[in-house]
């Protein structure tokens, strides 16, 4: 993935990731999870003081060894087992109907095939199984969504892959879960870089 990938981003994506602001957002994405939990894109263990007494272990899904090093003193003070389970969220080591919930925070935007990925979410997840995201993508404001589009082949080169201009909430209904409870705002800072959703989705039960 090349040096400023593998060695800078996961310490950029610490630091801006933790403000105040992304935190209160984190806390409510994790709201509500319960059981066995997946979590793709890990990173570095932002979540982990967050996850309700419901949630009985964690599975983590992390690429760079970088964020899985820093993630350590988080771990080490979660309250529920932390295991990194595998590398690649687009095709995840887990059996059919796994997981109670998958989380996923700030990840989509980066997996080259997003698609694919959120199909084996649906897959791991048990009928009536809760996929809960925070994810930034594309504005509805249709002047910020051509700056995001415009800007994307650099933000790609510059910020490990991250696409601005993915529309979270139709790919997640797109693979085949019932999406609901999104809400979406700006954050602070720079509009192509800060519209942010916060969702839930689920597995129909047959």
């Amino acid at each position: 993935m090349g040096w400023w990938t593998d060695r800078v981003v996961p310490h950029l994506v610490d630091r801006t990731l933790s403000t105040p602001e992304v935190m209160d957002l984190r806390a409510a994405a994790c709201t509500g999870l319960r059981g066995r939990v997946l979590e793709i894109g890990f990173g570095s263990g932002l979540n982990s003081e967050l996850y309700p007494r419901e949630v009985e272990r964690v599975d983590a899904v992390e690429p760079s060894d970088v964020g899985w090093r820093l993630s350590a003193q988080r771990r080490a003070g979660a309250s529920v087992p932390v295991e990194r389970t595998g590398l690649d969220g687009q095709r995840l080591a887990a059996a059919d109907g796994q997981y109670d919930a998958v989380l996923s925070t700030f990840t989509l935007c980066t997996i080259p095939d997003v698609a694919q990925a959120l199909l084996e979410v649906r897959r791991v997840l048990a009928p009536g199984g809760a996929f809960h995201f925070l994810e930034h993508g594309l504005s509805p404001d249709s002047g910020i969504a051509g700056w995001q589009h415009r800007i994307d082949p650099l933000q790609r080169r510059v910020a490990g892959g991250c696409h601005l201009s993915r529309d979270i909430p139709g790919l997640v209904a797109a693979a085949g879960m019932t999406v609901h409870g999104v809400s979406a705002a700006y954050l602070p800072g720079p509009k192509p870089w800060s519209y942010v959703f916060d969702g839930r989705a689920e597995v129909p039960v047959a």
